[in-house]
């Protein structure tokens, strides 16, 4: 079963989102939070497996949030998916460098919804993949200027090459395509570079692409 939590100050967004997951057979809403803090609480309490969160809340908003519970060892397990707005949310790419594992979009359909739920725990973290490219290679490019290659100095030439595939987007099947290497395969190698460079989903590891200089916006295409 899948434990999720709730975290947005819009009753109605809550009470949607509650009706949608509670009707699924392996997934369970577990709480719901009004603002940072409580979720901060709630998270601590009852350990959910996925932390819907909105960037956007009182007291403690989900930016602070999230990098509270990403830097907690003891919350290795909980997996924060934030909630936006708009495609184009100015605060989405500094919530994936706080350690959330993907976004969403408030409107999304029902079952993409569904979808990013199950995704996000089996670790295949990049939600919305054709958003998520744009705000990653735009927000990306504001953030810092790329941080020294020893960064990756741990990895080896194909680990790197997967890396940057990763870095464009690409599912672990486009990968296996590109390379003309099984869909396993590719998944080991990203699997690889995820604990060598210490990056907790392949969110972070499209962070870590960018700052490092492997891959540069404008290379989307």
């Amino acid at each position: 079963m899948i434990r999720v939590l709730l975290a947005d100050d819009q009753i109605l967004v809550r009470a949607g989102f509650r009706a949608l997951l509670d009707a699924q057979g392996d997934i369970e809403v577990v709480g719901e939070a009004a603002d940072g803090a409580q979720a901060l609480a709630l998270v601590r309490d009852a350990r959910p497996d996925v932390v819907l969160m909105d960037i956007r809340m009182p007291r403690l908003d989900g930016l602070a949030a999230t990098r509270r519970i990403t830097s907690d060892p003891e919350l290795g397990g909980v997996k924060v998916v934030m909630l936006t707005t708009f495609e184009l949310d100015e605060y989405v790419f500094e919530a994936i460098r706080s350690g959330a594992s993907g976004f969403l979009v408030k409107d999304t359909e029902p079952q993409e919804l569904l979808r990013a739920v199950r995704a996000v725990v089996d670790g295949d973290a990049l939600l919305s993949p054709g958003v998520t490219r744009r705000l990653i290679a735009e927000f990306a490019a504001r953030s810092k200027e790329p941080t020294a290659a020893d960064a990756l100095a741990g990895l080896t030439d194909r680990e790197r090459e997967v890396m940057a595939l990763v870095g464009l987007g690409l599912s672990n099947e486009e990968i296996a395509r590109r390379l003309v290497v099984s869909p396993l395969t590719a998944k080991t190698h990203v699997s690889r570079a995820m604990v060598k460079l210490g990056a907790r989903d392949r969110a972070q590891l499209v962070v870590l692409a960018y700052e490092s200089g492997l891959v540069r916006p404008g290379w989307l295409g």
